[in-house]
């Protein structure tokens, strides 16, 4: 016998050993032609599998081929004990299922840590659960069915963020049941040789569809056939994977031990990734928790946030929503529910299973592999029901659809699938049909077809958590808004009507939705009549309320508290004492504190907090906001208490002190803005009596002033307006510095700029605004065009931006200078222009005020000039004294009378 004989009798010998020895030898001989590198250990994962005491089911999470294979499963088998891959903390949440409307997702929150990095708070795990998953019926299995036992095996949350690199992400969500590769080239070859776009469109098509019917022995085999290849091709090291395989494994040792369970009774769910795992046989000693307080509860999820969740193609999620509901309706099979048992259950609950040894096990992989999908009548009907509604939902979106469209998206739902090397046309086949035939190159409404597939599939299902699952806080916002007589849960939008002088028993209500619209989203609690302003009080409101499409917002609240005041309370605590906050965060902690929270002694607290951050602040780059924020409260405080509160004074006296020590470094400073200055001036000047008052010292602003030396001309015109203010400076010298500029050539150019610092020296002197109406004119009158018409645009811009509230002030002092009718203009001279004579006056000599005038003629005649009147000579006199004491004699009798002057 020859060497080749005899090699190929050796070799026919030990496939026929092998073909004894093991089910699996005509598809280890087939795989390792075309895998010889790892496809003896693909063979070897499955077996493996399959050979363990406890009995694994592989999944894919909202697989729906998942869903149908566990809800068989479980009613041939019935276990009594159900394992699962899900964070072990999370079981007591697993009771609230009952009461929502699926997609929910578990969630575990918290928002004060200790062990993990600082910087990773609030710390947030979500774990989405659908009824077209394999996970949630084994959920509704074991807690609907009495006897049976659920026993969640993952790492605790505490654990997801101990394993998580210190430079990893603060929010982590848990992917349960994961099968997209890691490995890229793969999922490229896959793509290109399976003619679709992306992964989901594949899973569908070569997973999913043939699964769904599929016996459960060749559904297992495949999943963990799967989830080996994509643990060896994906990227390099799994110990992170690992671990958790070693934790579960260990937890559910510990539960066999503890108990005493038959591990033939059991049923351990995972994902088809850890169902291949080499670790099955060994011990993880597992660390301690943290203290960080973990707070756990359901939030409304929807197809679209699992999609992105997990990665997947937009409308994936829907599509096996769909598939789903198509196979229970073909299968005949009704699915698990929580809050009652299937009526079509094999046998009673907790009666054990048909056959008390399991059947052995046979090669079903290499028939699946090699079996194509198979097109049905069922199908065909299917997809012509698909092709008439997505005709009638084009045209109720305004698209000149008809039937010849329909029958258009039915033969090119089959061609595509043709080309595409697939007998069955699939949804994804449907919705590039229907784009082909039906859109046009312009939507004519809101919606683009392949948007109008989605909907006709299934849509955003979006779910809801029932109001008995909901945490205190959620059901107390909903108790307090009962008086408006709405339907809260509701996911439509829906107006509310309060009229708060004929029904004040809703002054509570209108006060919630004031909260509720300063913490949840702007489109949750929006009003459309009211506000809510220092010093304002609404008579009528109207609202639109979509609290329950923004169901998840409200009950992530409830991870921060118990109430809604609660929260806004620790959110205002957190911001003021936040290291970036400043005194203007802090003052707008305060007025929130007093509109919504009505806590005197908390406003107290946010307002010595605000003092603390304006002493220590060395920029002013807040100081126009702090301006604005501290005037509303000081007149808010005025108008409703007896008088200001310690830490409003305290403010001012510091704010004071503060603008002074910083306002030559502002001034001389190109980084300080012009508006900035302005808003420090308006500080000091406006608040400047009631800092007196309260003891401050008038020099200090004044030295500040004299030691500034700006160069820049918009802050040099506001240094001469604070002259002005201080009396060094009177408003014939203002009004002849600015006669100046505009006469200078060299100056010209830059007289724009002036012109803004005077603008903003409206901030820090009102009654400086007929002068600045002035000096625009003027500016208008005398600027050439180039210069005038560039800065002109930016003048405009820079007011809206920057000074909005000066604006009116102009605009209504120019209505009052210049004339309102047109034919009045040509004969108009500018009050600044006319040439008022000297008034004689010669008052009585027997008035006190006649004497005072005439002693000291050069008082009077500095007051004039700080008052900007004409002067008038009072006979007698020997001086010029200001018109307007001299036409008023009364002024001066009674200053007389103050003076104790006979």
């Amino acid at each position: 016998m020859s060497d080749a004989v005899m090699s190929d009798a050796v070799m026919s010998d030990a496939v026929m050993s092998d073909a004894v020895m093991s089910p699996f030898a005509p598809l280890r001989e087939q795989l390792a032609s075309a895998a010889a590198a790892f496809g003896d250990g693909l063979v070897d994962d499955v077996e493996q599998a399959l050979r363990t005491d406890v009995e694994i089911f592989p999944v894919c999470h909202h697989s729906p081929a998942s869903a149908l294979a566990m809800v068989r499963r479980l009613r041939e088998k019935q276990p009594k004990v159900v394992y699962l891959e899900l964070c072990e903390d999370l079981r007591p949440v697993l009771e609230e299922l009952r009461n929502c409307r699926l997609p929910v997702a578990l969630q575990a929150f918290a928002s004060d840590i200790d062990g993990f990095p600082p910087e990773w708070a609030p710390l947030s795990v979500i774990a989405p659960i659908t009824e077209s998953s394999a996970e949630y019926q084994a959920i509704a299995y074991a807690l609907d069915t009495p006897g049976v036992e659920i026993v969640l095996v993952d790492r605790s949350v505490d654990h997801v963020f101990q394993w998580e690199p210190r430079a990893g992400a603060a929010d982590v969500g848990i992917e349960i049941g994961d099968l997209r590769p890691g490995f890229a080239a793969l999922e490229e070859h896959l793509l290109h040789h399976g003619k679709v776009r992306h992964w989901s469109e594949w899973w569908d098509q070569y997973v999913e569809q043939p699964l769904s019917g599929a016996d459960y022995d060749t559904y297992r085999q495949v999943m963990v056939l799967i989830g080996s290849l994509f643990r060896r091709l994906g990227p390099e090291g799994h110990q992170v994977d690992e671990d958790r395989e070693r934790y579960m494994w260990t937890r559910m040792r510990e539960h066999l031990a503890a108990t005493g369970t038959d591990p033939a009774e059991c049923l351990y769910v995972c994902g088809a990734f850890h169902a291949a795992s080499p670790v099955m046989d060994e011990h993880l000693d597992i660390s301690p928790r943290t203290s960080t307080a973990w707070l756990y509860g359901l939030i409304p999820s929807s197809h679209s946030a699992i999609e992105e969740q997990f990665g997947l193609a937009p409308g994936s999620v829907s599509i096996a929503a769909a598939t789903w509901s198509k196979s229970l309706r073909r299968g005949r099979l009704t699915p698990y529910t929580l809050g009652g048992r299937s009526k079509r259950a094999a046998s009673p609950p907790g009666t054990p299973a048909e056959t008390d040894t399991e059947p052995e096990t046979e090669d079903r992989l290499s028939g699946f592999l090699t079996r194509p999908p198979v097109l049905d009548g069922f199908d065909e009907a299917e997809l012509l029901g698909w092709c008439v509604e997505i005709v009638r939902l084009a045209r109720r979106n305004g698209y000149l659809a008809s039937t010849a469209d329909a029958i258009a998206v039915y033969e090119t739902s089959i061609l595509l699938a043709g080309m595409r090397g697939r007998k069955r046309p699939t949804p994804y086949d449907f919705q590039d049909a229907a784009v082909t035939c039906i859109e046009k190159d312009v939507v004519p409404g809101r919606r683009d077809v392949r948007r109008l597939c989605e909907i006709l599939l299934g849509g955003d299902k979006i779910g809801q958590v029932g109001y008995d699952s909901l945490p205190p806080l959620a059901r107390d916002v909903l108790d307090r808004l009962q008086p408006l007589g709405l339907d809260l849960e509701k996911r439509t939008i829906q107006r509310a009507l309060i009229d708060l002088d004929a029904h004040p028993e809703l002054e509570p209500c209108s006060h919630l939705l004031w909260i509720l619209r300063r913490l949840l989203p702007d489109d949750a609690v929006r009003p459309i009549m009211g506000s809510r302003r220092l010093g304002e009080r609404s008579h009528q409101e109207s609202w639109d309320l979509a609290i329950g499409r923004n169901q998840r917002s409200i009950i992530e609240l409830g991870y921060e508290g118990v109430t809604i005041e609660q929260v806004l309370e620790q959110r205002l605590r957190r911001t003021c004492w936040d290291e970036k906050a400043t005194a203007a965060t802090a003052l707008d902690a305060v007025e929130d504190s007093i509109l919504y929270l009505r806590n005197r002694r908390f406003t107290d607290e946010l307002g010595a907090r605000a003092v603390e951050l304006l002493a220590g602040e060395r920029t002013v780059d807040d100081a126009p906001e702090v301006l604005g924020r501290i005037r509303r409260l000081l007149a808010h405080y005025r108008a409703v208490e007896p008088e200001l509160p310690a830490w409003a004074k305290s403010f001012v006296t510091t704010g004071y002190a503060h603008y002074c020590t910083l306002l030559p470094t502002a001034f001389a400073e190109e980084e300080t803005g012009v508006r900035q200055v302005g808003a420090m001036l308006g500080f000091l000047f406006t608040m400047e009596s009631l800092a007196l008052s309260l003891g401050c010292d008038r020099t200090q602003l004044e030295l500040a002033v004299q030691q500034s030396r700006p160069e820049a001309p918009a802050k040099v015109a506001l240094l001469w307006t604070a002259h002005f203010q201080l009396g060094l400076l009177s408003m014939a010298g203002l009004r002849e510095r600015m006669i100046e500029l505009l006469g200078n050539p060299l100056v010209v150019p830059s007289v724009p700029q002036y012109v803004s610092g005077f603008v903003q020296a409206l901030e820090s002197a009102p009654t400086l605004t007929p002068f600045v109406v002035e000096v625009l004119s003027r500016a208008f009158g005398r600027l050439p065009d180039d210069v005038l018409l560039p800065w002109l645009p930016k003048l405009i811009t820079t007011l809206r931006a920057q000074a909005p509230e000066l604006v009116p002030m102009l605009v209504r002092e120019a209505g009052r200078t210049f004339p309102a009718r047109l034919a009045d203009v040509d004969s108009f001279t500018p009050p600044w222009l006319e040439r008022v004579p000297a008034k004689v006056i010669t008052p009585p000599a027997s008035q006190p005020v006649g004497e005072l005038l005439a002693v000291h003629p050069g008082t009077v005649a500095a007051v004039a000039g700080l008052l900007g009147c004409e002067p008038v000579t009072i006979a007698g006199a020997g001086g010029e004294v200001a018109g307007l004491l001299a036409a008023h004699p009364e002024t001066g009798e009674a200053v007389a009378g103050v003076l104790a002057v006979v």
